[in-house]
């Protein structure tokens, strides 16, 4: 019986060509192991040809999967072009957002309900990664924009600014107590390293946080490898040290741990720019209609985190 070959086929095959290595390659499509294998096998049956040949420490490709792996790349650079005529016409189709964690679980929840009213019928597809994963999950054409921290490199990117977000001080108010006496010397250069609790290497706002402060990890005495901010407001609101705490994450994290007090830093306040950022010339109607979207959201709550923690005059 005829098997039809699918474009899911060449995606992961063209994976498993780039990776040589199946549990990369289904790392990097985001299946299991054993699903790649199985559409790997399909295909092999649709086209009627071993495509791969498994070694030990390598996966190499016959002279057929050569073949196929060039045709698959120019298969799927065409369907992303045809993709891309169609998503700038509006917000149609399938639309395949990436989001750093330490702005998802705060801005998806208020963008959301605002994204399906404006378009019920969408296709909306949320990838929630580091920004070197989500950087490169665009370039593949698995990605059509990213939320994240603007990058120092914009080179191939077009970028649209979100909004403005400025880092607190947060731990137990003990804790808090002798800096608040004397809140105009407080900097992030003048944090003790050893108080200091971060996210786990590869998050931006753990870069961002060492860059301040004037560190590297080496400064660093305690590595709890906390992936994300309600795991680190957990430990700092129990009097496991002190952390940067977003104005973005500040209302919610506040919320659910009642002993996590914040102080804010004297001025200048170190701060991130939340950008979206898409492949240069492949925005277009959606693109701006997305960033008013998430601009509008990401404002509504640094307002509501200004309110609570109010600006120094």
């Amino acid at each position: 019986m005829l098997m039809n070959v699918t474009l899911r086929q060449l995606t992961y095959f063209l994976a498993l060509s780039e990776e040589r290595h199946f549990g990369r390659a289904a790392e990097k499509v985001f299946v299991t192991q054993p699903a790649l294998s199985m559409q790997i096998k399909d295909l092999e049956a649709a086209l009627a040809a071993p495509l791969i040949v498994r070694a030990p420490r390598d996966i190499r490709l016959t002279p057929a999967g050569r073949e196929v792996e060039a045709r698959a790349r120019r298969i799927l650079a065409e369907v992303a072009q045809l993709e891309a005529v169609a998503r700038q016409q509006g917000l149609v189709g399938h639309l395949n957002i990436g989001v750093i964690p330490t702005v998802a679980p705060y801005l998806l929840p208020r963008a959301l309900p605002i994204l399906r009213q404006t378009d019920i019928t969408r296709d909306l597809r949320l990838r929630e990664a580091t920004t070197d994963v989500l950087l490169a999950a665009m370039e593949r054409g698995q990605l059509d924009a990213v939320v994240i921290a603007a990058p120092k490199d914009a080179g191939g990117l077009t970028i649209a600014p979100l909004f403005e977000d400025r880092f607190l001080l947060a731990g137990r108010a003990e804790r808090l107590a002798d800096m608040r006496a004397r809140v105009e010397d407080v900097r992030p250069l003048t944090l003790n390293p050893d108080q200091l609790l971060l996210l786990d290497e590869g998050h931006c706002l753990a870069d961002q946080a060492l860059e301040v402060c004037g560190m590297d990890r080496r400064h660093q005495r305690v590595d709890l490898g906390a992936s994300s901010l309600t795991t680190l407001c957990g430990l700092v609101g129990q009097g496991f040290g002190l952390t940067f705490l977003p104005e973005l994450a500040l209302v919610q994290e506040c919320a659910a741990v009642p002993d996590l007090d914040r102080l804010r830093f004297a001025s200048p306040e170190p701060a991130r720019q939340i950008v979206l950022a898409c492949p240069d010339g492949s925005g277009g109607a959606w693109f701006a209609e997305l960033t008013l979207i998430l601009r509008g959201c990401g404002n509504e709550l640094i307002a509501a985190a200004r309110a609570l923690s109010p600006l120094e005059v």
